[in-house]
């Protein structure tokens, strides 16, 4: 308890110290803070919207925070991950992953109950399905029902977890998950349990078994105890101030690819509304963490596509359009599930704040895999 109350008074610190010059009509001195970003180009994903220009409200430039967020230099994002990569054959199986490597943007179906029906139309359509299972009382075997439906249908599967245990992710990647999504992650030990778990030695822990994977990935011409490392996505999410703190921490870990903010939970454990300063501060941080460490940066909230001073990074988010501009019957085309406590929200009101948030651009037929 006395280490993690040292974390929050640091960061809370940190946040009033960043705050107060903006509040006296003075930027923080630093290069960023007065819009000088490192050197270096850095291209947004295909069909990305983004501006540049430091603000906290909406009408009068992209939302952010007091600092502008970090740019990318000639390495680009991920670049700690394509160094991971071995010779696995090109294209990945897992077409989430290779459209990232890709430097491209990734969104998802979010998908809360058994509906194979369902699961086997929106997976020609999105880059994964978000599978939701810690917000749900869904099974592993559902799961697996679902994924023996309609094999290899497109869209890689990934698993938002309940915890990122050992015996969890072990029946997620057996059962024929390419990709692990893990909420709340508040330290690097549990980026750590993320990453490992999930891979075969000699990278990771993950132990040999059986299970659905073998007849959806090993094909006559796959093997997929030798490429499945490579395949595996693993995102971690960052929701609480104490994960901000941490992020550097978390974004250094080795095996974490995607580091992903838990927006509505971030809003509500911090209290901020999402276009509040210090909100965006918070995110920032993350942002450059995840940019710092080579690693992808996301967002849970659709919104964030377009109209926020990190949109232009923010390379994966739970929902948003389809990667080829099919619209779900009643949904709006927006990816959402079946749950009505999904991402995205924009949070706890704030003075000053805008009540909502900028609309998502829809993604055109041209920018999905084939």
């Amino acid at each position: 308890m006395n280490r993690l109350r040292l974390v929050i008074a640091v960061w809370g610190a940190a946040l009033a110290a960043m705050a107060l010059p903006a509040a006296q009509g003075g930027g923080p001195s630093s290069p960023q803070a007065v819009g000088q970003s490192p050197a270096g180009a850095q291209t947004a994903p295909e069909g990305r919207q983004n501006g540049g220009r430091n603000s906290g409200t909406a009408g009068d430039g992209p939302i952010g925070g007091t600092v502008m967020p970090a740019k990318a230099d000639e390495r680009g994002w991920g670049w700690q991950v394509k160094a991971m990569m071995s010779a696995s054959p090109r294209p990945l199986y897992n077409r989430a992953k290779e459209r990232l490597l890709q430097d491209k943007q990734i969104t998802s179906y979010t998908i809360s109950s058994f509906d194979p029906e369902l699961y086997c139309e929106v997976g020609k359509h999105f880059d994964y399905i978000w599978f939701e299972m810690q917000h749900s009382t869904m099974s592993y075997d559902e799961v697996r029902r679902m994924l023996m439906a309609c094999p290899r249908v497109g869209a890689a599967p990934m698993i938002r977890m309940p915890d990122a245990f050992e015996s969890s992710i072990q029946k997620a990647t057996d059962l024929g998950a390419l990709g692990i999504i893990v909420p709340t992650v508040d330290d690097a030990l549990e980026a750590r349990d993320a990453a490992r778990f999930s891979r075969y030695p000699p990278f990771g822990r993950r132990s040999a078994g059986g299970g659905g994977y073998r007849e959806l990935w090993n094909a006559p011409d796959l093997n997929y105890r030798a490429t499945i490392n490579d395949n595996m996505l693993v995102t971690v999410m960052i929701e609480t101030l104490e994960g901000v703190a941490m992020a550097n921490e978390i974004a250094a870990t080795h095996g974490v690819d995607v580091i992903i903010l838990g927006n509505n939970d971030l809003s509500s454990f911090s209290g901020w509304s999402q276009n509040d300063p210090r909100y965006q501060d918070a995110i920032i941080k993350v942002h450059d963490a995840a940019l710092k460490y080579g690693k992808y940066y996301g967002n849970a909230g659709a919104q964030y596509l377009s109209g926020y001073t990190v949109s232009a990074d923010t390379r994966m988010l739970q929902n948003g359009p389809a990667c080829d501009g099919w619209t779900p019957a009643g949904r709006g085309g927006r990816g959402r599930g079946t749950s009505p406590d999904e991402e995205p929200v924009i949070g706890l009101s704030a003075r000053g704040a805008p009540p909502t948030a900028p609309t998502a651009p829809v993604r055109s037929a041209s920018s999905c895999w084939k």
